[in-house]
């Protein structure tokens, strides 16, 4: 599986660091091991963890780096709001060495979930933000990445305010883009286009839907 993820990545137009597959299988034990206890998945094998879920944030990550690529980044920050067990955000840390990766989510166990992964996985540029979004102001980052919050634009009024100006807001969508033109305009936001991409194993397209702030 290891071999699957370095190939994906490598097709989305991202290098894995050489450490990358071994903490990514690590990580998928750790979930595999507390996935119950924790209601962390509902995949039936431990091979949907890297395929679904692993893959979904390689996707994010490779998009990622090419666009600080393209603006001359080395070092920025990424936040993954409504984190769960951090398969997308924990996911871009070990493959985005150079990003200080935040991860928003508000239930307790899921944070202490993602702490503990953290710890056992040795990551340095990762941190947990136990907090709902709009009970308090968050500092603003410049890739902020979001999957199953929620309706498309019942989430953007939330996370827009947490985009850098010149940053970028990343929603996981099934379709393009399903958000309302005048919401977006309202917002600060503007929409480029989608980032499209297929899992190991499907044929259907899945999208990252790009807000430039």
């Amino acid at each position: 599986m290891q071999q699957k993820l370095h190939d994906f990545a490598a097709k989305q137009g991202l290098s894995l660091p050489q450490d990358a597959g071994e903490k990514l299988a690590l990580y998928a034990n750790l979930i595999w091991q507390k996935k119950d206890f924790l209601n962390l998945t509902s995949v039936a094998g431990k091979e949907e963890i890297f395929t679904r879920h692993l893959c979904d944030g390689l996707a994010g990550a490779a998009f990622i780096d090419g666009r600080a690529r393209q603006q001359g980044k080395t070092r920025y920050s990424v936040a993954d709001m409504g984190s769960g067990a951090g398969y997308i955000g924990l996911t871009m840390a070990m493959a985005l060495p150079q990003a200080q990766v935040h991860l928003v989510e508000s239930l307790e166990k899921r944070c202490s979930f993602m702490n503990w992964a953290i710890l056992k996985l040795g990551l340095k540029n990762v941190s947990v933000h136990c907090m709902r979004l709009g009970q308090k102001e968050i500092e603003t980052f410049d890739f902020v990445t979001e999957r199953a919050m929620g309706q498309i634009n019942d989430i953007l009024p939330l996370l827009a305010p947490c985009v850098k100006q010149g940053g970028l807001l990343l929603p996981y969508q099934s379709q393009p883009n399903d958000a309302k033109p005048e919401l977006v305009a309202g917002l600060g936001l503007t929409t480029q286009t989608a980032a499209e991409y297929i899992l190991p194993g499907e044929e259907k397209v899945r999208y990252l839907a790009v807000f430039a702030h």
